[in-house]
């Protein structure tokens, strides 16, 4: 492991993060708050330590990344973003708590939206524009935006893409990594671009539409109202920002694909199919289950079923009704969403519908070898013999997802959280979700977990976006070893 090197690579990313709290300062200045001197101050303070960093270790530079220390970079990296992150939120004093502080900065670049904040609409413009700025930083991913970017990072650069990119085998669209993190920008700035468009069509500002564009293509779900969603009370807004997550939680590669001039790419492929028809399949199962309780008209029903059924199973998290109010078997459908998640290569979380297709696949084969014990069987995803290795390290990702949720939960509850917000907690931040069940639900916050609890789902956030094995890594003897 060269430290050194590890470290100037992180340098170099925290100075070029530093640079971009540029925009806040930018709202700040035109809606003439008083976060301007607390997000200056944030500003300087990351630039400083990126440019120390990097001129104590610049000298340290190699042509070849090993798998290694692509995962301390990218592990390293997100934790240093969080923590600066956070600085604007501290200094500002909207949160007492460096802790608190700290859990909005990792909920947001998580993409989580999970917050601690009361009262949202007394926040100032700039930090409601930064809390949703760092989530659309975060659902592309910063190193993806390093690749993009920053030359230097394109030798060797697969290991930072395979540490990062959320999905069990990562899309490669050009030869060289680079390109490749360019051309997911490019289709994630127009998809954002369009968004803006359409939501102030609709008759939100401009700063709502960049703010809620910034936290739903990222599947992040911060709002810049208490009541998120809700507040407009507009069918075409929720029109439009149901289709975008919907969009949000596909396979980016199928997107560039589709805008290649291959318009059936979406339903050709197997992973994609099986998320469209399973969120339209639970919509229909909630719709149906909250019809007559608690709304009266089939259409009302269909309308926040929809809703929220795409925005949990999506990981995005926005809200439009206190599904708490809704019967037992609803909110239990959306307990599985949190872990059923969106699809591999895309800006969702929880545990990816490509995953669990393999899953199902390796169940079913394993009924056929008692059957058949001699026969030979494969498991496939479109066509296409999947290696035993993917399966092993799926197999190994849902157990240690599993565990860390049981774990986590454990712990939660230790700390005197009641079970119900304990699990739902759990489910909701390792899936970076946002909203989960209990004192934690769609029209409450995370302000009254304990101080140790807030730090370990600050963990689980972490856990969640990068995959689990990125961070748990460290953890194991072997990844010390020579």
């Amino acid at each position: 492991m060269r430290w050194r090197y590890i470290f100037n690579v992180v340098s170099v990313l925290t100075f070029y993060f530093g640079m971009s709290m540029i925009f806040p300062v930018i709202v700040s200045l035109i809606y003439r708050d008083q976060s301007l001197l607390p997000l200056i101050e944030s500003m300087l303070a990351t630039l400083a330590f990126g440019l120390t960093l990097h001129l104590i270790n610049r000298r340290f530079r190699t042509e070849i990344i090993s798998q290694r220390e692509g995962m301390a970079i990218v592990a390293i990296s997100w934790i240093m973003v969080s923590l600066f992150g956070a600085l604007p939120f501290f200094l500002d004093g909207i949160l007492n708590t460096f802790t608190d502080a700290f859990f909005e900065s990792v909920s947001g670049f998580t993409t989580t939206g999970a917050s601690v904040l009361t009262n949202i609409e007394v926040v100032s413009q700039s930090l409601l524009f930064w809390r949703s700025f760092i989530q659309w930083l975060g659902g592309m991913g910063i190193i993806v935006l390093s690749l993009a970017i920053l030359p230097f990072l394109g030798v060797g650069g697969m290991q930072l893409y395979k540490a990062e990119v959320p999905t069990p085998v990562p899309d490669k669209l050009k030869p060289r990594i680079r390109d490749t993190a360019t051309l997911l920008w490019k289709v994630y700035a127009l998809m954002s671009l369009l968004q803006v468009a359409f939501l102030m069509f609709g008759g939100m500002s401009l700063f709502d539409a960049l703010c809620h564009t910034f936290t739903t293509m990222p599947t992040g779900g911060f709002s810049t109202k208490n009541a998120s969603i809700a507040h407009y009370h507009s069918l075409y807004l929720e029109i439009v920002i149901i289709v975008f997550m919907v969009l949000a939680g596909i396979n980016f590669s199928l997107h560039y694909q589709v805008l290649r001039g291959r318009p059936l790419a979406f339903w050709r492929d197997s992973e994609c199919r099986f998320f469209l028809i399973s969120t339209l399949l639970f919509t229909v199962l909630v719709s149906l289950n909250i019809y007559r309780s608690p709304y009266e008209r089939i259409g009302d029903a269909f309308r926040y079923g929809s809703f929220q059924v795409v925005s949990i199973v999506t990981t995005t998290g926005f809200a439009t009704a206190d599904y708490e109010k809704w019967p037992v078997f609803s909110q239990f459908v959306l307990l599985i969403l949190m872990f059923l998640g969106a699809s591999a290569g895309s800006t969702g979380g929880g545990v990816k519908s490509l995953r669990v297709m393999l899953f199902l696949k390796y169940c079913g084969r394993e009924l056929f070898y008692l059957v058949h014990p001699r026969a030979v069987a494969h498991v496939k995803i479109g066509g296409k013999v999947v290696p035993e290795d993917v399966i092993r390290s799926v197999m190994g990702f849902l157990g240690l997802y599993a565990g860390i949720f049981v774990l986590s939960s454990l712990l939660l509850s230790a700390l005197g959280v009641d079970l119900v917000t304990s699990m739902g907690a759990t489910a909701a931040t390792l899936g970076n979700v946002g909203p989960g069940l209990g004192l934690v639900g769609p029209v409450d916050n995370f302000a009254n977990i304990p101080y140790l609890g807030k730090w370990l789902l600050s963990w689980c956030m972490l856990l969640g976006r990068l995959e689990i094995y990125t961070l748990i890594i460290f953890f194991a003897p072997a990844f010390w070893r020579k």
